[in-house]
C-alpha cells in the first residue's frame, strides 16, 4: 500500500483532529481517499479496518466537502457481498428494496439498526461472559443442540419479536388506532 502527502499539506494540518474526535477522510476526483489524521492516502480495505475497530470517520469530498461516508460503507458492504460469504440472502436484499419509497422505509431502517445493535451487544455479553468459559465447558455449551448457543438465538429472537410489537404500538397510537 503507498502513501504519499496530500497535495494540500497546510489544509490537511488543520483538519487534522485529536485521537478520540471523528477521523477525516478525503475522497479525491481520481477515487483515492486520503487520510487526514496520517497525512496519506489509505484504501478502501484500510477504511473498513477503522470500521471494524469503532472508529468514528467522516469521508467527504475534496472540493465540495459533501458527506460520502453513506456511499463508501455501502462500497465497503458491495465489496464484501461479491466476496466469500454474504451476509444478505437475494431474498432479504429484495425485501429491503421493496422498503425505498414504502411508507415503511423510515421504521424499517429504524427496526434494523436496533436489531442489529441489540444483536451486538448480545454477541459482546456473551464474549464477556466466554473469557471464564474452559475448553471443555465451551464444548459442551455447543455440543448440546437443547440449550447453549440455540436458547441464546431463541431469546434474541424473542426480543426482537418484542421490539417489533412495540413499534406496531407506537404506530397504532401515532395513528389514533386501537388494537
Amino acid at each position: 500500500m503507498s502513501r504519499s502527502k496530500d497535495p494540500n499539506p497546510k489544509q490537511a494540518q488543520s483538519e487534522t483532529q485529536p485521537q478520540d474526535a471523528c477521523r477525516l477522510i478525503k475522497k479525491y476526483p481520481n477515487r483515492r481517499l486520503y487520510d487526514t489524521r496520517t497525512s496519506s492516502y489509505i484504501t478502501l480495505q484500510e477504511v473498513k479496518a477503522m470500521v471494524i475497530d469503532a472508529e468514528t470517520i467522516k469521508v467527504v469530498d475534496a472540493k465540495s466537502e459533501e458527506d460520502l461516508t453513506r456511499s463508501i460503507f455501502l462500497q465497503i458492504i458491495l465489496e464484501e457481498e461479491a466476496g466469500g460469504l454474504p451476509l444478505f440472502s437475494e431474498a432479504a436484499l429484495a425485501n429491503m428494496i421493496r422498503f425505498y419509497g414504502h411508507a415503511m422505509q423510515p421504521f424499517m431502517g429504524n427496526y434494523l439498526e436496533k436489531n442489529i445493535q441489540q444483536f451486538l451487544d448480545m454477541q459482546a455479553q456473551l464474549a464477556q461472559q466466554s473469557q471464564q468459559m474452559t475448553p471443555e465447558v465451551w464444548a459442551q455449551f455447543l455440543a448440546n443442540p437443547a440449550g447453549g448457543l440455540p436458547t441464546l438465538v431463541g431469546n434474541y429472537t424473542q426480543q426482537s419479536n418484542q421490539m417489533m410489537l412495540q413499534l406496531q404500538e407506537q404506530m397504532l397510537k401515532a395513528m389514533g388506532l386501537k388494537r
